[in-house]
């Protein structure tokens, strides 16, 4: 049997483990430059506000219904979800949980005996409950895309279901199916569900029922014939061994307004690369290649969330390093280069790729890695900005004022992060 488990609304619930009056209120939180709602709690929805809206068409309606904004707050529902994570991981073992997302996560649960299972998932509910505050919907079933269904219809039913529910029988099985649509079956996307109701297949009971070479020709081959094997009750998808190095960096943000001077772009450029190489540093890698893009402001005939024209430059280092230092000057260079007088900017960011161990770096005749004394001082600006916080120790060119900085007007305080943001108890 395989179990995931879901937040509820967990950007909202993050914020209302700190702020209990919100608790069975309405509560949005908006994604960056608090442009579009990424996040709603049932009141929400209650409400018709739709996910994805953009904030200024319903703000009207939001005020007026008193519904509680945020800015989101990446910092605190990063440590909210490794609170949630360890718990599972605790509870399950390492080896049997695989983070899925970072409000999701897939259990393995073939050992712990099936008779157990109900008792011991309503008891992992309720203490990541009591330990977090965070609410969650827990679905078990025989595969890793039926645990999909099940929890898709615990939290749809939360009050029948009491968040956990559990497919162990043909005829529960079969009952969920019918009950979902195949647009909501995990790893059917638009267009294949398109396809689907064109051919009469509105429900998962009735695509359960195709046979297997069918899925391998109309639903993108071995990926749809595992699919449709999952849902007949055969696990195909096993549990993903955790990627803790990644291949690739990258630091892009959206401006808080248009950027038109050459200034604040390579100060934003230098402060996205010292961000990335700051997260290169954390997996002890060096990066030998860099990218810069930035992306213009499309005309206002294209509508406000629309891109402009984009340009991108790359740098091959000629030895691979993570001083932020060696980094930040052909960032620079690409840059000033990308730049355009008379343009404007909505739009940067910076890509770390040809990522090796520090361990493994390749030297060239024509240039030296960085020497120890360079990393010890990458050391020492981490540990210091690490303990201190708001980089205290910054690169001259990552500029001070920063007016090009994301809009978050309604961002709440790092409760869990920062000694003089904790939340007062009075």
């Amino acid at each position: 049997m395989f179990a995931i488990v879901d937040c509820n609304s967990f950007y909202c619930s993050c914020e209302r483990v700190f702020e209990p009056k919100l608790h069975n209120a309405p509560v949005v939180v908006l994604s960056n430059n608090d442009g579009c709602i990424i996040a709603r709690t049932d009141e929400v929805k209650e409400l018709g506000i739709a996910m994805g809206a953009p904030f200024f068409q319903e703000k009207k309606r939001i005020e007026e219904a008193g519904v509680a904004v945020f800015s989101s707050n990446y910092n605190l529902y990063g440590d909210m979800s490794r609170r949630v994570m360890q718990i599972l991981q605790d509870e399950v073992g390492v080896e049997h949980v695989e983070v899925y997302s970072v409000d999701e996560a897939f259990l393995h649960l073939h050992h712990i005996p099936l008779n157990m299972q109900e008792e011991f998932l309503a008891s992992l509910r309720n203490k990541i409950g009591m330990w977090t505050g965070i609410q969650v919907s827990i679905g078990a079933a025989p595969t890793k895309v039926l645990s999909k269904v099940a929890n898709r219809l615990a939290k749809k039913h939360k009050k029948a279901t009491k968040c956990l529910l559990i497919l162990s029988s043909p005829s529960a099985i079969q009952e969920a199916l019918a009950k979902t649509a195949v647009e909501d079956i995990w790893g059917i996307g638009r267009r294949y569900a398109d396809k689907l109701h064109n051919w009469g297949i509105t429900t998962a009971a009735q695509l359960e029922e195709m046979p297997i070479p069918w899925a391998g020709k109309h639903l993108g081959g071995v990926v749809g014939e595992r699919l449709l094997r999952e849902l007949k009750g055969e696990a195909c998808i096993p549990l993903q061994e955790p990627r803790t190095d990644k291949q690739m960096i990258a630091t892009t943000r959206m401006f808080g307004h248009t950027v038109t001077e050459l200034k604040d772009l390579e100060e934003a450029v230098a402060t996205y690369t010292a961000r990335a190489v700051e997260k290169l540093r954390r997996q002890h890698a060096v990066a030998g290649g860099i990218s810069v893009f930035v992306i213009e402001k499309a005309p206002p005939t294209e509508g406000k969330f629309r891109h402009g024209p984009s340009r991108s430059s790359f740098h091959l280092m000629p030895v691979a390093t993570a001083a932020t230092n060696l980094l930040i000057k052909p960032a620079l260079n690409m840059v000033r280069k990308l730049y355009k007088p008379g343009h404007s900017y909505k739009k940067a960011g910076v890509v770390l790729s040809h990522i090796v161990p520090e361990t493994h770096v390749q030297t060239n005749l024509f240039g030296q890695p960085a020497g120890k004394e360079n990393k010890k001082l990458m050391e020492i600006i981490d540990n210091i900005n690490f303990s201190q916080r708001n980089d205290i120790l910054q690169f001259a060119t990552t500029g001070t004022s920063r007016n090009w900085k994301m809009q978050r007007g309604y961002k709440s305080r790092h409760y869990t992060t920062r000694w003089d943001e904790l939340k007062e108890v009075r």
